[in-house]
């Protein structure tokens, strides 16, 4: 079979690369076996390509945060995924066409789901939804402010927030984003700037923030801290400026801004398996019923993975980029 690996951490185009292993044999009776039908580039799995993740394993090592699989082999022990079902895997390292994992790790998803948005379920929409849920007890009619609006969990966050009643405040770098926002549900939008503060207060006739959501890090972390209210709270859960958050002293300490960090593997770890895949369950019929959806760009074959990598690292892309890696899905 395929599989990705990299031999050194470096740009993920040159340090990508396909290669012909074993495949993974038969399921032990915890086990269960399937076949990798499609993944995406994540930015995460850039950063794990340029060595600047939060995990380095020992290399070589395969990326991959989530995929969608058929299962095609089941152990003794495992019950709740047959052959055919599609799957989930909360496992690592799926940049692959097949892999192997303990049943425990796979949560299967509806037969009828579009294998392009089942292969993006584990990540952003649960981020999503428990950046929502988790961070501050919003109830309706409370704003919250986030920056990359536009991203795969900045789309997720606004229809979710919408059904609840909550008000988004959506920050972008252009403009010409804000009628895609406003069509998902985005209540405001703002061009990121030096006087972002003032121009959200506008927006919002003074209206308290309780939640600041920042994927930028470094000074962003800090407008975004100042358009929330005294006493309210900004989460960071990205570093798209690959540096670290900086919030004023005043902010801090004066203002009594809260600063908070988030990875989806915490809550998740803290969560019975059983409530894990309800959750997963549930935002899968979501994006079934159209709630919830992440735009496309293209997709590639696992040979095109470095074609696929320098496409993931363009700017102002229209949708995420996968990979198939069987030639038919």
């Amino acid at each position: 079979m395929k599989q990705i690996l990299i031999d050194r951490y470096g740009p993920p185009e040159e340090v990508a690369r396909y290669v012909d292993v074993p495949d993974v044999g038969a399921p032990g009776a915890d086990e269960v076996v399937f076949d990798v039908l499609m993944f995406p580039i994540n930015p995460a799995d850039i950063s794990f390509c340029r060595g600047t993740y939060r995990l380095k394993p020992a290399l070589p090592a395969t990326p991959g945060a989530e995929c969608i699989g058929r299962v095609t082999a089941v152990g003794a022990r495992v019950a709740h995924v047959t052959p055919g079902d599609l799957v989930i895997n909360l496992q690592r390292e799926n940049w692959a066409q097949q892999r192997r994992v303990k049943g425990t790790d796979v949560i299967p998803v509806p037969p009828g789901m579009d294998l392009q948005q089942a292969a993006m379920l584990r990540i952003n929409p649960a981020t999503a939804l428990l950046l929502l849920t988790t961070i501050v007890p919003l109830k309706p009619g409370d704003w919250l402010i986030q920056n990359v609006a536009n991203s795969a969990v900045g789309r997720l966050v606004i229809p979710l927030a919408r059904a609840r009643g909550i008000r988004t405040m959506n920050v972008v770098r252009r403009a010409s984003l804000f009628g895609d926002l406003k069509a998902l549900g985005a209540d405001a939008c703002v061009v990121d700037s030096a006087e972002l503060a003032d121009a959200v207060t506008t927006q919002t006739a003074g209206a308290p923030i309780r939640l600041g959501l920042d994927a930028v890090s470094g000074r962003a972390t800090g407008r975004i801290a100042a358009c929330v209210a005294d006493d309210g709270v900004v989460c960071n859960y990205g570093a798209m400026s690959g540096e670290d958050p900086v919030m004023s002293r005043s902010a801090l300490s004066a203002r009594g801004v809260t600063l908070v960090g988030f990875t989806l593997t915490r809550p998740l770890s803290t969560y019975p398996l059983e409530k894990v895949r309800a959750i997963y369950t549930d935002l899968a019929h979501q994006v079934m019923d159209g709630t919830l959806s992440a735009p496309v760009e293209q997709v590639y074959a696992i040979e095109e993975i470095k074609d696929a990598l320098a496409h993931a690292q363009r700017a102002e892309r229209t949708g995420k980029i996968l990979v198939a890696p069987h030639e038919a899905v």
